[in-house]
């Protein structure tokens, strides 16, 4: 007999999404993570000097706050406080110039050129008017009729074009900004199909929420979702790896927030000779390399309104951003890479001592790299922040391989879980209708492998344990 009814293994966002909706019906549910601490992508560590909180990975939670499952939950009871800055991501351009996104449609048009602030108004104020109706589809199994088929081809029609296309109905450099700066988020070619939902989501998601940090750290998010599973009665057992499926205790169902590869390994020659295939083939994307600093002030930056934003997109217009994400994807590392930066301390100055400040940044890079970008990294913020370097305490990097080793789900550096390619959006990692469950009975997939993909929404989660709770319970 076993004292489980279901298992999760993995505990990321999307595994304790799956145990948490899983013990919501009652059921006896225990997580197994191989690491000391639980959270995945979801952790903060004193990465340069003390009094330095650093995420490891994930910061910015816009799509905490728009997840389905997320808002089921009431983050505010369970102690979670975001913190939200006054511009949610600036991108700066030479000659000291800032393409700015607030959350605010009107004051982000205005900030544009004409005729760019009305193009950008009747792309976005119908897309914010409707991110209710949006969601639940956008971030949804793709395998069922929409709900609001309108709102939903109101969004989906301008996402199946590329970065490019979709930036392109911009005129000026500040405009096609702050679409490329988005939608360089895919780790994808900015001319690939598709792309352009990234830059759509990406986005939306801040002009709806701001895109806030959690005080203290992504970590207190981890601490809540787990607090909520213990009030459920859940577990989660940490410092326990699982290498083969036979490991685990008898249950109902198994919910594995793992990659296909992990999977393949770990259920052995219970897979079916088409299925395995499939998972041997599944393809990652480029990997990042990313770097901390602990700063003793803020950073200079040239244009204003950037010093004001959360997260900062860097890598000149539209054109130098193409090549470098085309450089990343052809396997080749670029000298001026898009660099993805927060400054987190900005709006929450609990993350450093005072006057001083926590800064991380990534750039993509070829996938398993083990090259050294700092210089690069330091090079391009220092483009559009002169003396920047001067306020270095401290500096941590990681490359990818070093990613991986950190988290088995992040292959060869691929943080978003597998290639946003058109066949991974719309078939998955193997074609056929659940988007979660595998050949053994019981046994689904439930990790940013499966739809709808990256980020931290619990969505993949949540959804993989709503097909296990209809199939066995």
């Amino acid at each position: 007999m076993s004292d489980v009814d279901a298992v999760v293994v993995g505990a990321g966002p999307n595994g304790l999404a799956a145990a948490i909706t899983l013990a919501e019906r009652g059921l006896a549910v225990r997580v197994y993570e191989a690491a000391s601490t639980p959270g995945g992508g979801m952790r903060t560590a004193e990465l340069t000097l003390p009094g330095f909180a650093h995420d490891i990975c994930s910061t910015v939670q816009g799509l905490a706050l728009i997840s389905p499952f997320m808002r089921t939950l009431d983050l505010d009871a369970l102690g979670v406080r975001m913190r939200t800055p006054e511009i949610a991501y600036a991108h700066p351009l030479d000659g000291g110039r800032a393409a700015l996104l607030y959350p605010d449609v009107a004051r982000t048009a205005e900030g544009l050129r004409s005729p760019d602030g009305e193009t950008f108004r009747k792309l976005f104020e119908p897309l914010v008017r409707d991110a209710d109706k949006i969601w639940p589809d956008a971030l949804g199994a793709l395998r069922s009729i929409p709900r609001h088929p309108i709102a939903l081809a109101r969004f989906g029609l301008p996402s199946l074009r590329s970065v490019q296309s979709l930036a392109g109905r911009f005129l000026g450099d500040e405009g096609q900004a702050l679409i490329a700066g988005a939608g360089a988020h895919s780790m994808r070619r900015l001319d690939a199909p598709l792309t352009g939902a990234f830059a759509l989501v990406l986005a939306l998601s801040a002009l709806v929420t701001g895109w806030p940090v959690v005080e203290g750290g992504s970590d207190g998010l981890t601490r809540a979702l787990v607090a909520r599973l213990a009030e459920l009665g859940g577990e989660v057992v940490c410092d326990s790896p699982i290498t083969s499926l036979s490991e685990l205790p008898a249950a109902k169902a198994t919910l594995l927030d793992v990659t296909p590869a992990q999977f393949a390994a770990m259920a052995g020659d219970r897979l079916d000779g088409r299925y395995a295939r499939s998972t041997r083939k599944y393809p990652y994307g480029p990997g990042v390399f990313k770097m901390d600093w602990a700063l003793s002030g803020p950073v200079p930056w040239t244009a204003p309104g950037v010093a004001q934003a959360g997260t900062v997109h860097i890598g000149g217009d539209l054109a130098e951003l193409s090549r470098s994400e085309a450089d990343a994807e052809a396997g080749r590392h670029s000298d001026s890479p898009y660099v993805l930066l927060v400054q987190a301390s900005v709006m929450d100055p609990t993350r450093a001592p005072a006057g001083q400040h926590a800064l991380w940044a990534y750039c993509h890079v070829p996938h398993g790299s083990t090259v050294d970008m700092s210089e690069a990294i330091e090079r391009q913020i220092e483009r559009f922040a002169p003396g920047f370097r001067d306020l270095i305490l401290a500096r941590a990097t990681r490359n990818s391989v070093e990613y991986e080793a950190y988290d088995g789900n992040y292959v060869g550096g691929d943080i978003n879980g597998g290639v946003a390619s058109l066949r991974q959006i719309t078939v998955g990692p193997v074609a056929q209708w659940s988007r979660y469950s595998t050949p053994i009975d019981g046994v689904y997939l439930c990790s940013s492998s499966t739809a709808p993909g990256g980020g931290v929404h619990g969505q993949c989660g949540a959804l993989a344990a709503r097909e296990a709770l209809r199939k066995h319970f």
